[in-house]
């Protein structure tokens, strides 16, 4: 039965949530990326960069942010992790490209996983793995409407619903399971929705860039 595999990014790891065309559906966690996927998956989406330039931000962030607004990071760059730290970066991207043009402390914290997702990565395996960003999918299964913050009680509770009502019945039951694993509730919501858009996504921003290694950069929701 085809495997459909959602990865998200957490504190000690990956989080990966997986449905089948059954409606069966589970989760699990690791401290790396290799093991999860490795689980049989038909398509799988990870809400993590895919194809990054040396330099400048990419298209299909700012055509993200251009649907949804600021809950798209820009300025995910190859090598950023080569920098002693953020200070470092910083001053060479507003050296080289102009003020302005930095990392933010979100993007400085996730350097590592856009290592790892970028070693695991080859334009042949991006023919099953794709990248592709919650709040877009959310955004999407939502009629193009944007939602309460997903901080909020109310945001919560309407992406359970959207996730819910495409076969994820199991999702607060395993919020409760997660506790002590270090996943963050978002992280696992945001897991499912990969999983949602690795199942059913036809649509995506960007794909027209191809960075240096040959990787498409584009976002799937």
């Amino acid at each position: 039965m085809p495997n459909y595999l959602g990865l998200d990014g957490f504190r000690f790891g990956w989080v990966a949530a997986w449905i089948d065309e059954r409606g069966d559906h589970g989760f699990d966690y690791s401290p790396g990326l290799t093991r999860l996927l490795a689980i049989p998956h038909t398509r799988a989406m990870i809400d993590m960069p895919i194809g990054l330039n040396p330099s400048g931000y990419r298209l299909c962030d700012l055509h993200a942010r251009e649907l949804i607004g600021p809950a798209v990071f820009v300025g995910a760059r190859r090598d950023l992790w080569t920098f002693q730290d953020m200070a470092a970066a910083n001053r060479y991207y507003w050296e080289h490209e102009g003020g302005g043009r930095g990392v933010s402390a979100q993007l400085w914290n996730i350097r590592d996983k856009l290592k790892e997702v970028d070693d695991a990565m080859t334009s042949t395996r991006q023919a099953t793995i794709g990248e592709a960003h919650p709040e877009l999918i959310f955004w999407n299964l939502a009629g193009r409407m944007r939602l309460e913050p997903k901080t909020s009680p109310r945001g919560r509770t309407q992406r359970n619903a959207l996730l819910r009502d495409r076969g994820f019945t199991k999702v607060e039951r395993w919020l409760t399971l997660r506790h002590g694993t270090g996943i963050g509730r978002d992280d696992l919501i945001d897991a499912c929705a990969c999983a949602v858009a690795a199942r059913d996504s036809t649509q995506r921003v960007g794909g027209d860039e191809i960075d240096p290694r040959g990787l498409r950069m584009e976002i799937n929701y």
